[in-house]
């Protein structure tokens, strides 16, 4: 029935309760010095010396009872110490229980001295002593419980021991009176528990609240009806410049947001526009660009007339958004406008012409870096970067003020201006482009000199877009690179012309390659030593069905340009390959490999598939490759080029001498064959220099064992000068007749093995 508080409660409702036992040391006093006055003044009346000495026990033991008190509040027992709380639990119930046993031994004294006075202050004060009882050790239902056994049985046998009737109905009366200070303590008692969890509860709830206050990435802030601050926490206030939030509880928050604005720190327009939100009490969000930089987005709720306000510092979110617009708009290695962002705002400004009706030109250039992959093989691509940062940084001083500057992709820039004054003044800034760019550059640790070659167009023409413009600039840069680069051509409307041709060439030149529109002509390669063809040269022909025949040197260059030349390739090796098989003896067959093929397509497989399909012995086949090629797809072709020529397949370098002729190139790729351009040829009969610098040409290849062959032979003269003066083991050219197709070439190629040199040169030349 009493199982000990200790062990059935929760140790703070423990503690709580024994911390109650000890909380009203001055009552308890002054119960004990009452109850001694009201026993000696009975033992007075009654002429009882055992009151007198009951009256000085109870102050004895209330004064022991005090000291006891007073030990307790010197020491701090924590919420969950129940040992220490028992230890005093048992200290406060021998105190309780001798000042019980008093008052049940006062209460059987004064019914035994049988005097009224005695008996009623006696009975009086017991009674109220049970009711304090309950009152204030109400905690411990043991504790209580025994107070109650030790004043009331005593008080009931007392009253029984008078013998009296009406004294028995008392005590039958007193009863459900003892009986009901159970129940009382124990409502006191659920009572406090019921504060202590809520204070504790409380606590709790202010424990966490601060605790989320402290660590709440975000500011907070909470008003009152009228405005003022109630809550907040210090990164709120960081916002503003301040860190005393506690100063700022119940102050106005209009005042916060005028200091901040008098700081300059915050702009009056978004305070207005922060507490029109705040006045409405329909909530949303407005950004605050506070000073320094930073920027908080404040989330606005109201709810029952109380305003909460959060704060969020998306500084970095907004940096983090301008460098991501900044990326999409700016070229990183220049800091120009790229192109995406130079188009928005050049059209923009063309329909703001439009919109005007201004017929003032509008100019646009496009500049490009004169041999700029040189730079980049030569150099690698960290000097290649720099350069163009280089000429980056020259370009917009260049121009007059209010052109647009940007980097179009690569090695090409563009300008744009409008409107333009003038074609004078268009021009001029074009020439201040190139003035600047020929002041050398430094380039990781060395001078560097570059060329740049600019296409200009001036339109009038409302409709102009920028497609428009930029077509025709580009006409004119392809005609400034093809005139000799570093020079400016204007645009002019022949070449419109020009570009109209080309595109319609571009797509008869992809139905002409699917529908075998081209044919492959042949021009001999006549081996000197022996004094007879050894080879052909197989050469693409395209007889337009309305425009006529097109010239390879123009159609050649649209099969790069549209991506055609692999298809051009392919078709040109399959045909050759399947021609030369009919052809007598061993004569091989030689084909031309772009250097956009490389990049492309799979020139091994091209190759392998063709001389499957042909039966055509590798040895046969020759692969002739021009130093472009070599120079722009290095590791590509060396390693196709050795392929091949495990497979016993020849390989040629086409054009020597008209590019970057680099001794390395002859060292490092399997080459079997040399051929001379025809440049060096064209003047050995009136320049001595020239014969003997083919001579040295010939005597390079021939140290490094290579096969060499003189492009361009047209004159009697030459072919002696070749013969007598260098150590050429082969030529082709137009003395021996002009490239016939191949049923031609064959009976050509059958009879020259069968007559004499002579006879042959005649059959050939269509000389008599």
């Amino acid at each position: 029935m009493f199982e000990p508080a200790h062990r059935t409660m929760p140790a703070v409702d423990y503690v709580s309760m024994i911390r109650s036992l000890y909380a009203d040391r001055g009552s308890m006093l002054l119960g004990a010095f009452g109850s001694a006055i009201a026993a000696a003044a009975s033992g007075l009346k009654a002429g009882s010396p055992v009151l007198g000495i009951i009256a000085v026990l109870f102050v004895i033991v209330g004064v022991l009872r005090n000291i006891d008190m007073r030990a307790f509040d010197a020491v701090t027992i924590a919420d969950d110490d129940v040992e220490t709380a028992y230890a005093w639990e048992i200290r406060s119930t021998i105190g309780a229980g001798a000042i019980a046993l008093l008052y049940g031994v006062w209460c059987v004294v004064s019914f035994w001295v049988r005097d009224p006075f005695a008996e009623l202050a006696a009975a009086t004060v017991s009674v109220s002593v049970l009711v304090g009882v309950s009152q204030r050790n109400f905690a411990i239902d043991r504790l209580m419980t025994l107070q109650v056994l030790l004043i009331g049985v005593p008080l009931l046998l007392g009253v029984l021991f008078v013998g009296n009737i009406y004294y028995a109905v008392l005590v039958l009366l007193l009863l459900p009176f003892f009986a009901s200070l159970r129940r009382i303590a124990g409502a006191a008692r659920a009572m406090l528990l019921r504060a202590v969890h809520g204070r504790i509860e409380a606590a709790a709830l202010a424990t966490q609240l601060d605790t989320a206050l402290d660590t709440l990435e975000h500011g907070l802030l909470m008003l009152e009806a009228e405005g003022i601050i109630e809550v907040t926490n210090d990164r709120a206030l960081v916002a503003f410049g301040e860190g005393d939030h506690a100063a700022w509880v119940g102050r106005p928050f209009g005042e916060l947001l005028d200091e901040a604005v008098a700081q300059g720190g915050l702009a009056g327009t978004a305070r207005d526009r922060l507490m029109d939100l705040i006045a409405s009490a329909t909530g949303g969000k407005v950004l605050l660009g506070m000073k320094e930089g930073r920027y908080f987005e404040v989330t606005v709720s109201t709810r029952n007339r109380q305003t909460v306000l959060l704060f969020e510092d998306i500084s970095e979110r907004i940096v983090a958004e301008e460098r991501i617009n900044f990326m999409a708009r700016y070229d990183a290695l220049t800091g120009l406008p790229n192109r995406a962002y130079f188009s928005d705002q050049v059209e923009a400004a063309l329909a703001d012409r439009r919109r005007a009706g201004d017929r003032r030109g509008a100019a646009l250039w496009i500049i490009d870096i004169d041999d700029f992959k040189h730079v980049n093989d030569t150099m690698g691509h960290l000097a290649g970067d720099q350069l163009l940062a280089e000429v980056a940084a020259r370009l917009p001083p260049a121009f007059a003020p209010g052109t647009l500057c940007a980097r179009l992709g690569g090695d090409e820039f563009i300008a744009f201006h409008a409107p333009a004054a003038s074609g004078e003044d268009v021009r001029q800034d074009a020439e201040r482009v190139l003035t600047a760019m020929r002041k050398s550059f430094e380039v990781m640790g060395h001078k560097l000199g570059a060329n740049v070659s600019i296409g200009v167009v001036l339109s009038e023409d409302l409709e102009d877009d920028l497609d428009t413009l930029m077509i025709k600039a580009d006409l004119a840069l392809y005609t400034a690179k093809a005139g000799g680069k570093g020079q400016i051509v204007e645009f002019h409307e022949s070449m419109d012309t020009e570009y109209r041709l080309r595109q319609r060439l571009k797509a008869d030149l992809k139905q002409a390659i699917a529908e075998g529109g081209l044919h492959l002509v042949y021009q001999p390669i006549v081996d000197l030593r022996q004094n007879r063809v050894i080879g052909c040269e197989a050469l693409a022909r395209w007889n337009h069905p309305e425009l006529g025949p097109i010239a390879p040197a123009t159609f050649i260059p649209v099969a790069e340009e549209t991506g055609l030349i692999s298809d051009l390739t392919r078709f040109v090796l399959e045909t050759a390959t399947r021609d030369c098989r009919a052809w007598p003896g061993d004569i091989s067959v030689a084909v031309n490999v772009s250097a956009r093929d490389f990049r492309a397509s799979d020139v091994e497989g091209m190759v392998n598939t063709a001389l499957e399909n042909s039966r055509l012995p590798a040895r046969r086949l020759e692969i002739e490759v021009t130093e472009t090629a070599v120079i722009e797809e290095r590791e590509a072709v060396n390693a196709v080029l050795l392929s091949l020529y495990t497979r016993g397949i020849g390989v040629a370098l086409d054009d020597f001498g008209t590019g970057y002729s680099s001794l390395s190139y002859l060292q490092a790729l399997p080459l079997t064959k040399l051929k001379i351009d025809r440049s060096f040829v064209m003047d050995i009969e009136t320049n001595p220099r020239s014969i003997r610098l083919l001579a040295n040409v010939a005597q390079l290849g021939k140290d490094l064992d290579l096969v060499i062959t003189a492009e361009g032979i047209e004159t009697q003269e030459q072919l002696d000068l070749i013969m007598g003066k260098t150590r050429i083991d082969h030529v082709q050219g137009f003395l021996f007749g002009v490239p016939l197709p191949a049923a031609d070439i064959a009976r050509l190629i059958e009879r020259h093995s069968a007559e004499p040199q002579e006879e042959a040169r005649r059959l050939m030349t269509g000389r008599p």
